[in-house]
């Protein structure tokens, strides 16, 4: 099939929702399908992905995640360059990404009787919260909400990234029923044989790593205030913080906890030398606070047979299912209390890890997610009577 997929964002970047974007693409391809992307002008293009992207806006600068006013004619810029590919391409069904990738290809869509699928990775109105949008007054979430709703019955199909989502999506939006294309994750790439990376750590440290998005929704905040807990039994651990941005700020707040130097910042890691970074860790956690964004980088510690602490949330547990160490929902002393008893145990760890390993090659490989996507796109054909005349 001819697929173009819509990518409001600076694809590709070195986060989560790029990687399940890029990933998706080279799963899809492998099965046959031609795909090509459609995003904004900022971002690298990876080696076998078609990329067009929107005229270059020279004050925008922004990688990272997260809401910005420039998103609205980055938008409209965006819905010019998926409605001239399209007419092009005449695909067999656009793929739009994320809530605001169905509001940019559904009036393409309809224009052009294309079948739509939307690609949903969390609640769009909770994922404002978490990136600091004012929660009040109580009515503009509401208006929110609404608008939400109102974006998901535009698609002819829907998928979700985890069961929770789904499930989302049915008890708070409507009744929507989504079909479930988990993230995945390589695991021949992401491997416990991975060679380390050459990174000035202390000698004889425990390591614990986190790779990810620095920001408060993803839990770096309670990561940093959970290390001098850890340290008062295990003084030998020490804390691999990779990624970005505000790496200044998180740095401040390790001196301000009194743990700078027993914390190791490395700045963004290109996602194919994660592997090699992650090698360098005995233990993986995941403070990620948002309970509805799905959280692709458990996958990666799974597959590198790493044990792995995150918060009880259902996202968490379908992925890391039994052998996950979990800690209750934002609690700092429990995550830390959880990250000491993988410390602790080292026997236990190391089985743990290794589960996790034959979980993540078992149900969370990236060719069963295209499959999935695979069946969306006929469903999404069938739901479109337009498109199929």
């Amino acid at each position: 099939m001819k697929i173009l997929m819509v990518a409001p964002t600076p694809f590709f970047s070195n986060r989560g929702c790029h990687v399940r974007i890029l990933e998706e693409t080279h799963a899809l391809q492998r099965l046959g399908h031609d795909v090509e992307i459609v995003s904004y002008p900022l971002g690298s293009t990876p080696a076998e992905v078609r990329v067009h992207r929107t005229v270059k806006v020279p004050w925008y600068k922004k990688t990272s995640a997260g809401p910005s006013w420039h998103k609205p004619y980055l938008d409209a810029l965006l819905a010019a360059v998926l409605y001239r590919r399209a007419r092009r391409l005449r695909p067999d069904v656009i793929h739009a990404h994320l809530h605001e990738g169905i509001a940019v290809a559904a009036p393409v869509a309809r224009l052009l009787k294309t079948p739509l699928i939307a690609d949903i990775q969390g609640s769009f109105t909770d994922e404002l919260w978490s990136h600091g949008f004012p929660r009040r007054p109580a009515a503009l979430r509401a208006l929110l909400l609404w608008f939400e709703r109102m974006l998901l019955r535009l698609p002819n199909t829907v998928v979700a990234s985890s069961d929770e989502m789904a499930r989302q999506l049915h008890d708070d939006f409507g009744g929507q029923t989504a079909l479930v294309a988990p993230d995945g994750v390589d695991t021949d790439v992401f491997t416990p044989d991975a060679q380390p990376a050459d990174i000035d750590l202390p000698r004889g440290a425990r390591v614990v790593a986190f790779l990810g998005l620095l920001t408060a929704y993803q839990g770096v905040d309670h990561l940093l205030r959970c290390i001098p807990l850890v340290r008062r039994e295990h003084p030998d651990a020490h804390f691999l913080v990779m990624g970005f941005p505000n790496v200044e700020r998180y740095r401040s707040l390790a001196a301000e906890v009194g743990v700078a130097e027993h914390t190791t910042f490395t700045g963004e890691v290109p996602y194919e030398l994660a592997p090699r970074f992650l090698a360098c860790a005995e233990i993986a956690v995941s403070p990620k606070v948002s309970k509805t964004e799905s959280n692709g980088k458990l996958l990666n510690y799974m597959a590198m047979g790493l044990p792995t602490v995150a918060f009880d949330t259902e996202i968490n547990r379908d992925l890391l299912g039994p052998e996950g160490t979990y800690a209750p929902y934002d609690d700092v002393p429990g995550l830390a209390d959880a990250i000491s008893w993988l410390l602790r145990d080292s026997a236990e760890a190391s089985r743990r890890g290794k589960a996790l390993r034959g979980r993540a090659v078992e149900k969370f490989s990236w060719r069963q997610t295209a499959a999935v996507l695979t069946d969306a796109y006929r469903r999404a054909a069938d739901a479109s009577p337009d498109a199929a005349g």
